[in-house]
């Protein structure tokens, strides 16, 4: 399956990527800047993306915890999410994110 990215340049990286793989671990081999700080923990917004309003309805609904981390995300939009809890399968084939300009890694206690 195919995943891109929107850089913050405005670059564009379209990757293959195995189903049941997290977009948090695509993104970071693809060599994108997300921390991922808690490393998918849900302690931190370093991995938020921003998923193309196109395909934001694809995606589960995010869980109350991940949503009171979005609150935290430097740049958050409608359309946010943790690339830590987004595990591709095949209804997310060509999924578009843009990651975003700015990280503020405010941990949740």
């Amino acid at each position: 399956m195919r995943v891109r990215f929107i850089r913050i340049d405005g670059s564009v990286s379209e990757v293959e990527a195995a189903p049941g793989a997290r977009l948090l671990d695509v993104a970071q081999a693809d060599g994108q800047p997300l921390e991922g700080t808690c490393e998918g923990q849900m302690a931190c917004s370093t991995c938020h993306v921003i998923v193309d309003t196109a395909d934001f309805d694809r995606l589960p609904r995010p869980s109350e915890d991940e949503e009171d981390m979005l609150d935290l995300a430097a740049g958050a939009t409608r359309t946010s999410r943790l690339s830590c809890q987004i595990w591709l399968d095949e209804t997310l084939d060509g999924l578009t994110v843009r990651i975003p300009g700015e990280v503020r890694n405010m941990q949740g206690r």
